[in-house]
């Protein structure tokens, strides 16, 4: 059970990382990543919607959907789900947190259309994962987008006071420094297998 919750862990967060193995989440990772404080808070909202949604639409696929025949709606399901619940993380942060809502502008609407929180949902019938490791999971890929943001807000932040070539100002240096971090937690693949030895 306990390797079972530490595979669990250190896959979402290293090995399967949303952001930097499967590339999903991109968006906001270019778009909030200018800045510490905006990428914790990006990444928090997301974490949040992450282990909300898969609360939710976990028991309603195999409770509702998959008994009546209509998996094949999963997809719309899980769209709606995740769609209502940012409208009521935008609602409150709008209310109680009204800087970090200004800060993370058209990034926070559009996590309702973050592939990253889609996949996290839909990835765990794919593995065979139960209600509890499914929601740890998403908790352990809502670490892995936290820690790929704020890696990636501190590279770029070193960036700023670098002396970088014209031609690879902005987009093209973004991207390339994207690439070599990307490297960097592939080379961690397989360590959770390294660990337990399956």
């Amino acid at each position: 059970m306990l390797q079972g919750i530490v595979t669990i862990l250190i896959a979402g967060i290293f090995t399967d990382n949303f952001i930097l193995s499967r590339f999903l989440g991109i968006c906001p990772f270019l778009g909030v990543s200018k800045r510490v404080d905006t990428a914790v808070g990006m990444s928090l909202a997301v974490t949040l919607v992450m282990i909300l949604a898969t609360a939710i639409t976990h028991p309603l696929y195999t409770q509702v959907l998959k008994p009546t025949g209509l998996g094949y709606l999963q997809t719309v399901l899980f769209i709606l789900v995740i769609a209502a619940l940012v409208q009521l993380l935008e609602t409150a942060l709008k209310k109680y947190l009204p800087p970090l809502y200004e800060a993370l502008g058209i990034y926070l609407p559009l996590i309702t259309t973050n592939c990253a929180v889609l996949g996290v949902t839909l990835l765990h019938f794919a593995h065979g994962l139960s209600y509890l490791e499914a929601l740890l999971n998403a908790l352990a890929a809502g670490i892995g987008f936290l820690v790929a943001m704020v890696m990636f807000a501190g590279v770029r932040s070193r960036m700023e006071g670098a002396d970088i070539p014209k031609s690879l100002q902005g987009l093209p240096i973004t991207l390339i420094a994207a690439g070599i971090i990307s490297l960097s937690f592939m080379g961690l693949i397989g360590l959770a297998e390294g660990l337990f030895g399956g």
